[in-house]
């Protein structure tokens, strides 16, 4: 399975971004082989608006199965929830840990955005 976390930087041990739209860049964690990728998000970060649809699909286009993030909007969510990506909440820590909490169970998959958009 693969996942994508926000990150504010291409390593594990770097923080989580808080947010998805304009996240600095993903990590994408293959928790099969261990392996990771980073994706620069770089377009997103001063776009006007649109950044969550274009974070969604890039998340969709690097064969995510699953979203681990801080928040997410509701437009990033309906593009993440059709392509039938499963999006999971973590506030606070590295990459890691937010990997680590997803393989232990400890955060729920979310039904619903959590931030209004333009956050």
């Amino acid at each position: 399975m693969k996942i994508a976390i926000s990150s504010e930087g291409k390593e594990l041990n770097d923080r989580m971004d808080s947010r998805f739209g304009r996240a600095k860049g993903f990590i994408i964690y293959d928790t099969e082989t261990e392996s990771t990728d980073y994706i620069d998000n770089k377009q997103n970060l001063e776009s006007a608006q649109g950044a969550g649809i274009q974070s969604a699909k890039t998340v969709i286009d690097s064969g995510a199965n699953a979203l681990i993030t801080g928040n997410v909007g509701p437009k990033a969510f309906a593009t993440l929830n059709s392509a039938g990506i499963d999006i999971y909440l973590f506030k606070e820590g590295s990459v890691m840990d937010s990997i680590n909490a997803f393989k232990n169970g400890i955060i729920p998959k979310t039904s619903n955005p959590n931030v209004e958009g333009h956050w």
